[in-house]
């Protein structure tokens, strides 16, 4: 059975390109309205052209969700343009630079926490009030990463800003239970998204990421939108405060010998 979201208002932060495109896509062909957040503009016009090429309806939110004035503002201009909100996807998130943490500037840390993590929390925050003040019920993915589930040298600032973002979902999930608000996390590994070509673009490093996945190959954002998007629909309204991993066999132990 498909995962169905008609009649319902989604929002997708960080929405511009990858994996958040590829869901804001899939919500609106799922029957959602879908608001796509994120800092490009043209990027974010660009997701919302292609939901309504394909039928759907859907509106652009210039957003920085480090800043919580702005969070605040998409919750609202969400509501304002579509009258409620029912699922989130809180995806927006930046690599920062992967150096050793003696060589990690602090600004760089700051914009890497920032972004990744206080800005899961500010969503978390405004999504949640506005999902509370509609009378509860409602569904939101938080995008992890199988980083926040183990280390990686190099990636201090990144690692534990998704460990805090599986953190954050658990007690946002316990928090609103029962209010019938579900709360959960995505943790993918190696995506062909541009911030996959940005850390693993070069021959050689591309070549190493792919041998580390068992399965032979990196994922792709379809992937994980298709499983964002069941977790938001009522097939997953038994699931909540868990942390879904999409790693092709990454965790599960060294890759076999080719």
């Amino acid at each position: 059975m498909t995962a169905e979201l008609k009649g319902k208002v989604g929002l997708v932060a960080g929405g511009t390109s990858g994996i958040g495109r590829e869901t804001a896509v899939l919500f609106a062909g799922a029957g959602a309205k879908v608001v796509v957040a994120g800092r490009r503009e043209k990027e974010g016009q660009d997701t919302v052209e292609l939901i309504l090429a394909g039928g759907g309806d859907g509106l652009f939110v210039k957003t920085d969700v480090s800043k919580a004035s702005e969070v605040d503002a998409l919750v609202q201009k969400t509501v304002e343009k579509f009258g409620r909100l029912d699922v989130a996807f809180n995806n927006a998130g930046i690599e920062g630079l992967w150096v050793p943490i003696a060589r990690q500037s602090e600004e760089d840390f700051d914009r890497t926490i920032n972004t990744n993590l206080k800005g899961v929390w500010l969503c978390l925050k405004y999504e949640i009030r506005q999902m509370l003040r509609q009378g509860g019920g409602g569904a939101i993915v938080n995008t992890a990463s199988i980083y926040g589930l183990i280390g990686s040298a190099g990636a201090a600032a990144y690692s534990a800003s998704k460990c805090g973002v599986i953190g954050l979902t658990k007690v946002a999930a316990l928090e609103n239970a029962r209010s019938g608000i579900r709360v959960n996390s995505v943790c993918p590994a190696a995506i062909e998204t541009p911030m996959a070509d940005r850390l693993f673009g070069a021959p050689k490093v591309h070549e190493h990421a792919v041998r580390s996945h068992p399965i032979g190959r990196l994922g792709t954002p379809r992937e994980v939108a298709e499983a964002v998007v069941w977790m938001c629909s009522d097939q997953a309204s038994f699931m909540t405060g868990q942390s879904l991993v999409l790693d092709g066999g990454f965790l599960a132990g060294p890759s076999p010998p080719s």
